[in-house]
Order: C-alpha cells, then sequence, then structure tokens
C-alpha cells in the first residue's frame, strides 16, 4: 500500500499575483466570504447592512432609489426588504404621491440593529487588513475612493461641512 505525501500548497503563478485586478478580485471574494459567515450569526447579511446604512443616511427611501443606489436588482432587493420588514428593521408605505411606489423607513429596531451590524464591519474590516498600519489603511481607502468615482457613480463621499 502507497502511502499520500502532503504536497505544499501550490504558489499563484506570478502573473496573476503581478495583476492589481486580478488580486482586488481574489481579495473582495475573500472578504465577501468571511463578512457572510459572521453576518449570518445576526441572521443577516451584508446586503441588509448596506440598505440598511442606505435608509439611515436619508431616513425614507423608495424601493427603486434604494436598488439604484446600492445597484440591487428590483426582484432581488424585495425579498432583502420583505426580510428586514419581517424582523421589524424597516416599514414599507404606499408613497402618497404616486400609489404605484413604496417608500421605506427604518425603525428603531433597525438602527438598533445597524448599531450591530456597524460594530461588526469594522471587526471584519480590523482583522482583513490586520497587515497594514493605520496609515496603509488611509491610502488604501483613498485609492479604493478614487476607483470607485471612476467605476461607480454613486461611490462618492459627502463633502464636510463648511467650517465658518
Amino acid at each position: 500500500m502507497t502511502e499520500t505525501v502532503p504536497q505544499p500548497a501550490m504558489r499563484l503563478p506570478e502573473e496573476l499575483v503581478s495583476s492589481p485586478l486580478f488580486l482586488l478580485k481574489k481579495l473582495g471574494w475573500k472578504a465577501k466570504d468571511a463578512s457572510a459567515e459572521a453576518y449570518e450569526q445576526f441572521g443577516l447579511h451584508p446586503y441588509h447592512h448596506a440598505i440598511l446604512s442606505v435608509l439611515d443616511e436619508g431616513s425614507v427611501a423608495t424601493q427603486g432609489a434604494i436598488a439604484e443606489t446600492l445597484g440591487y436588482d428590483k426582484g432581488q432587493l424585495v425579498g432583502l426588504l420583505d426580510e428586514l420588514e419581517l424582523d421589524g428593521y424597516i416599514e414599507r408605505r404606499r408613497d402618497q404621491a404616486d400609489r404605484r411606489r413604496q417608500t421605506v423607513e427604518i425603525t428603531a429596531s433597525g438602527r438598533k440593529a445597524l448599531g450591530q451590524l456597524r460594530r461588526l464591519a469594522a471587526r471584519l474590516e480590523d482583522e482583513f487588513l490586520a497587515e497594514l498600519s493605520a496609515e496603509d489603511r488611509r491610502e488604501l481607502h483613498t485609492l479604493l475612493l478614487r476607483l470607485g468615482r471612476q467605476h461607480m457613480p454613486q461611490c462618492r463621499v459627502a463633502a464636510p461641512p463648511e467650517q465658518p
């Protein structure tokens, strides 16, 4: 009987490791997988966090505006909103100005859940970026924002308030 000897993990080809786009893609998948597992402990998904964040910033939005802001499919969004509404994190109402539309509003329970999700996201970010110094993290964020503005028009940071 022959014994199998464990082989060392293969290393990625230099061509791939040299590609920033390849690394962004692979690291994005790793971050997504780690996040999904952690969010499941709350019975939620990072998509729910994003929806609650949009609502918290704008207070009330239409379903269409949420889908457009986050780049979600409208059919997918309806299912996510159903889950958030079932948990009492949002309320939906017919828009009085246009009865065909639904407005969505975050509830007090939704804000409380959002606080927990923000703490979870901060912990996940700290774990994922542990190899980077605070300065490296700021630089990475600056570069990612620049790319985000180029490729995703909705990816912008609000201008800081003007000083008197």
